[in-house]
């Protein structure tokens, strides 16, 4: 027991000397308050925005509601539609092989830098942003289903061969449970990308989410609140990457017992 609380015990004890140190270097002039907002004020930031909003009357809890509805949206967009169609590329070699260098060059383009030309096409609303969640998570998930299906074990394939599963069955029942623990770190690659494209997106033509809370703190000078967007970006990303994490472990049971093994 202590052994397993000990790792959790010593990480907020560095964090919490680390704000410690932090507050003591403002308040004594080592740190300018401006560059580095103090704890105390971030958390009288996040008071503010919790209450009276900012911009006045668009609360912490509403930027942080229509940032996450964005991104849910956007996001299982690219996964309902990357998950099979990188089945289907997957399983035809000659697809594949057709369609590799597209998928690098999609995916090598940086979302954000598309954000002019989907704002002609789209306008500066809600679809621009959802579009472009969609398209940074999409590549990013295409990807690992790909090589989650292209890097299943031979032997597997073959004992399976030894049942006499072949096609369609084979595919089924022992290619894509052995694919799923790689297509599963792909989703949480994929939220990643969702949540980094989202800050980006949310600056242009809009004043509620995340990362429009972010650029008017920037815009007024207010680095305290920029922080506490940031943070609640990093929280909420930690706790879906974390529902992930379980949903693997319950769904893929013999996954997390080989990786225990292994260990």
């Amino acid at each position: 027991m202590i052994r397993r609380v000990f790792p959790y015990v010593s990480a907020f004890a560095v964090i919490a000397a680390l704000i410690l140190l932090w507050e003591l270097g403002v308040r004594y002039g080592y740190l300018k308050e401006y560059q580095f907002p103090p704890a105390s004020k971030i958390a009288r930031g996040f008071v503010e925005i919790s209450t009276i909003g900012f911009p006045t009357g668009v609360t912490l809890w509403s930027h942080t509601l229509t940032t996450v509805w964005r991104i849910v949206q956007g996001y299982t967009a690219a996964i309902a539609l990357a998950i099979p169609a990188g089945l289907v590329i997957a399983a035809f070699p000659v697809l594949d092989k057709m369609l590799a260098p597209a998928i690098v060059f999609f995916r090598s383009i940086a979302t954000l830098s598309l954000l002019p030309l989907v704002i002609v096409w789209f306008g500066a609303g809600e679809l621009t942003k959802i579009v472009l969640i969609g398209y940074g998570c999409f590549w990013v998930m295409l990807s690992n289903v790909i090589a989650g299906v292209k890097y299943v074990d031979p032997v597997l394939i073959r004992a399976g061969r030894s049942f006499g599963l072949s096609g369609i069955e084979l595919y089924r029942s022992v290619v894509l449970p052995a694919a799923l623990p790689r297509i599963f770190a792909g989703a949480r690659m994929a939220l990643g990308v969702g949540f980094m494209v989202i800050v980006g997106a949310e600056m242009i033509g809009t004043i509620e989410g995340l990362g429009a809370l972010i650029m008017e703190a920037r815009t007024f000078y207010k680095s305290e609140i920029t922080i506490v967007g940031m943070l609640v970006i990093g929280v909420l990303g930690f706790l879906i990457s974390t529902g992930l994490a379980a949903l693997e472990r319950v769904m893929l049971p013999w996954a997390s017992s080989i990786d225990e093994v292994k260990r």
